[in-house]
């Protein structure tokens, strides 16, 4: 018999998964895309509602409700640009999902009021882009 170089059929591992830049632990509460289900935030990076209360405003996204991270992960960043929002102006950057490509909200560059200065670096992912993974009861 002719010896074959490939292994046989029944050897041959076929997957179709997606690979991420970066994984959460399955054992904390994350938030991924609702398209690609790419992980894209911890729940303990989720800025509390106390600090939103705090400073009177809920987030607003153009889709919806949207929730204000500390950090995320498996988002690319477009270029930063001046924008008028609902609590003034801000130099933000649209943030979008790595594997599929869709605009999740933006990251916040530059606050020109003192009073928003908190958001610098953060960001926003509208609730409308994410669905909640791992650990919800």
């Amino acid at each position: 018999p002719e010896l074959s170089e490939e292994p046989p059929a029944e050897m041959v591992k076929m997957t179709k998964s997606k690979t991420f830049q970066a994984y959460l632990p399955n054992c904390h509460r994350t938030y991924s895309c609702i398209h690609c289900r790419a992980h894209l935030a911890n729940h303990d990076e989720l800025i509390s509602k106390a600090s939103v209360l705090f400073f009177m405003q809920s987030f607003q996204g153009s889709q919806g409700r949207a929730y204000l991270f500390n950090s995320v992960v498996n988002v690319g960043c477009g270029p930063a640009e001046e924008r008028v929002l609902l609590t003034g102006l801000h130099a933000v950057a649209d943030i979008y999902c790595e594997n599929c490509k869709t605009t999740l909200g933006w990251k916040y560059e530059h606050a020109f009021e003192s009073s928003q200065k908190y958001k610098e670096g953060k960001f926003i992912i509208e609730l409308a882009h994410m669905i909640k993974d791992n650990g919800w009861e």
